[in-house]
């Protein structure tokens, strides 16, 4: 109340003062912002009161109001050309800082380096706190690109050792060998092409050869000839597996031949029950209507 009556009757020199006081007065009382400290609203108010007074375009202050109410805005980016093209803040390096970290934060490094030459250009001051933040922009951007071109030496190189080496092919369509005998072909790639073509090379010759009775016949998938599924031989077995144990499991016996003791109402006989100790309570009233 005591901001909003100084504002409303202020006759002083420099009114701006009365509204910088105000809003760093709301940011300590509202750390945390929120609908109660009614920041933005604020904000606007005062860019708007003074946007007249061209004497304020080069103060520091005024550009401050103006870049914390680009905060509350949706798209910031417009605000600081709205402030370009008006003439607001041109002469003060936080604006060009402001605009350029907006921009970096975006990825839109070329732009943001446009933004950093131009303040250069314009001397804006302080000139050596905007050359400090270019350089350091420069540095991040320099970093940054060097890593992604390491990180597209990588994805080539992975490429390339992928193209050296025969890669299988998911969900193709397959193609049946042969001419009688229809069969899928069989493809095979990295260590397991490797250990067939050695388990070839060191074959002997000689035992390639079928022998006059061999004890059991050799099932190969890459062969045009042979048999296409391998047969079991039934094995005899010496003595069967032996069961897993189990426990509590009754041993087997006749189911017949047990009997089922005969009670005393199955037999037929006349069943009689022992009286009661005690004398069962019954109400007058029940025994008068029963009559």
């Amino acid at each position: 109340r005591e901001f909003e009556a100084e504002i409303r009757f202020y006759s002083g020199d420099d009114p701006l003062d009365v509204w910088d006081r105000y809003v760093k007065w709301t940011e300590q009382a509202f750390p945390r912002g929120g609908k109660e400290s009614n920041l933005p609203a604020l904000l606007e108010r005062a860019v708007k009161t003074l946007s007249e007074q061209r004497r304020y375009y080069g103060d520091p202050r005024y550009l401050s109001l103006w870049l914390k109410f680009g905060n509350c805005c949706n798209e910031p980016l417009d605000l600081y050309s709205y402030l370009h093209s008006q003439g607001i803040g041109t002469t003060l390096a936080q604006l060009y800082i402001t605009w350029a970290e907006e921009l970096e934060a975006r990825g839109n490094f070329k732009k943001a380096d446009l933004i950093f030459q131009e303040g250069l250009q314009r001397k804006a001051e302080p000139l050596v706190k905007l050359q400090s933040h270019h350089r350091h922009f420069q540095a991040r951007v320099s970093r940054q690109a060097v890593l992604q071109l390491e990180e597209a030496a990588d994805e080539n190189d992975v490429e390339l050792v992928g193209a050296a080496e025969p890669q299988r092919i998911s969900l193709a369509e397959l193609k049946g060998l042969g001419k009688k005998i229809v069969r899928a072909p069989v493809s095979r790639v990295g260590a397991a092409l490797k250990v067939t073509n050695q388990n070839r090379s060191f074959q002997n010759p000689a035992s390639q050869q079928p022998s006059n009775n061999p004890g059991f016949a050799v099932f190969d998938e890459n062969s045009a000839s042979g048999p296409m599924i391998p047969v079991l031989t039934p094995q005899p077995w010496a003595a069967p597996p032996a069961p897993r144990a189990k426990e509590n499991e009754l041993s087997a016996r006749p189911w017949n031949s047990g009997r089922r003791p005969r009670s005393a109402a199955s037999s037929g006989m006349e069943v009689t029950w022992p009286k009661p100790s005690f004398t069962p309570y019954v109400e007058e009233l029940a025994q008068q209507q029963a009559m």
